[in-house]
């Protein structure tokens, strides 16, 4: 089994900025007043443009681009949704929630029904009556004074409404934009994110075993897979990392939140050319100097959660001592030695893993962890490697270690896996 490195060529051919401000080419440099920015956002989409055959929803979802848009005081936000109606293909599932309904569905938002707290606010529990059928909801509501606000309330909405579903993406129910409430409604996720079970694990609770782990990231990077090579044009998601991984009662992986994906680039360009946005830690090197984004760069963070599910380390950890603080210059030299594979693992699972199949594992760590984005494999054939790590931990048998993911040699600096 081969793995073919994904390709990124030099400067040219990168998109313009689609987070930043600023106005349209042929404005005056005065500006324009909110009454004449209004009218000219209005009738950004059309249910036309936006597809699918759910007329109610294609409407409501229409209207939503358009009050956002409209409040914004600058063209950031209409080219945000520009860019993402280019994926406008499939059909939109999400619905139009009312304030009252989620509030009766979480006990008017009550300290019981919370779940846990984000950058973009809480998140409570709720159950909502859907097409007759009686549904646990986790509803997330926007925190105003947060780090996160219309911006990537409007990705996340226009995202998740329109990729095609797939059983690795959460599944957005739906959303709320009565008065200045903010509020979005997904499938509720019975065992939390990866991040509860991996790096938050309360004392005396079991540990993932191995075979969960890899099932874990073989999940997660089908998710990947789906955003980069299904969607068209291909969607980057940028904020790879534990806690936006979030599993089924079954441990299976969907990806959430994707306030901060970016539409990747088409046509001849190589790559667009953002702000840099993500977690510390996570961010690929060549982004977060250049702020140059491809799909390489989302390869690069799975990189480093695959080598949390493997270690039980956080990517970056102060509590720890001065030179194990970041996790990946912590693996770097760690995986020239094949003496120290061993201790790479996670202690919480005593020995319980097959060893070829950490070799291997380690091995797919380093070549994702690439300094050089070129030589990183692109997600599909890091999907197809997994296969065999989730089939040998199923088994007695550890898997063959292709030889194409072998570990960086001593002498060859090239190859080392980003400090």
């Amino acid at each position: 089994m081969g793995i073919f490195c994904c390709f990124q060529s030099e400067d040219r051919g990168g998109e313009g900025d689609g987070d930043g401000d600023g106005a349209p080419p042929s404005t005056s440099s005065s500006g324009c007043s909110n009454s004449s920015s209004s009218s000219k956002k209005k009738n950004l989409a059309s249910e036309r443009s936006l597809g699918g055959s759910s007329r109610d929803n294609n409407s409501n979802l229409v209207n939503l681009v358009n009050e956002i848009v409209a409040e914004s005081v600058t063209y950031r936000h209409k080219r945000v949704a520009d860019e993402i109606l280019k994926i406008g293909k499939g059909k939109v599932t999400a619905r139009a929630f009312t304030y009252g309904e989620l509030s009766e569905a979480t006990g008017g938002f009550r300290a019981e029904s919370l779940l846990g707290e984000g950058g973009f606010g809480p998140v409570y529990r709720g159950r909502l009556s859907i097409k007759g059928t009686v549904t646990e909801a986790a509803v997330k509501q926007l925190d105003r004074n947060g780090m996160q606000g219309n911006r990537e309330f409007l990705v996340e909405v226009l995202m998740l409404s329109l990729l095609a579903e797939h059983p690795n993406l959460v599944t957005l129910l739906g959303y709320c934009t009565d008065g200045d409430h903010r509020i979005l409604v997904y499938e509720y996720m019975a065992r939390g994110s990866l991040e509860d079970h991996l790096l938050d694990l309360p004392p005396g609770a079991a540990a993932l075993d191995w075979t969960t782990r890899m099932r874990i990231a073989q999940g997660a990077a089908r998710g990947l897979e789906h955003l980069h090579d299904a969607a068209r044009p291909p969607v980057i998601y940028r904020d790879f990392k534990a806690s936006n991984i979030l599993l089924d009662s079954s441990f299976q992986a969907r990806l959430s939140d994707f306030g901060l994906a970016k539409v990747g680039p088409v046509g001849d360009k190589t790559h667009v050319s953002t702000r840099v946005m993500g977690t510390y830690g996570y961010c690929a090197p060549e982004y977060a100097l250049t702020g140059k984004l491809t799909t390489c760069s989302d390869v690069y963070s799975f990189g480093v959660v695959f080598l949390e599910i493997i270690t039980g380390r956080r990517a970056i950890d102060m509590a720890r001592p001065h030179d194990e603080q970041n996790l990946v210059q912590w693996a770097a030299p760690r995986f020239k030695d094949k003496k120290l594979f061993a201790d790479m693992a996670d202690p919480l699972l005593r020995g319980a893993y097959p060893t070829k199949g950490l070799y291997q594992a380690l091995a797919i760590a380093a070549m994702c962890l690439q300094e050089d984005a070129a030589m990183r494999p692109a997600i599909s054939d890091v999907v197809t490697a997994l296969e065999y790590l989730t089939v040998a931990g199923a088994s007695s048998e550890p898997a063959p270690r292709p030889q194409k993911l072998q570990p960086p040699e001593d002498d060859d600096d090239d190859q080392r896996p980003a400090a």
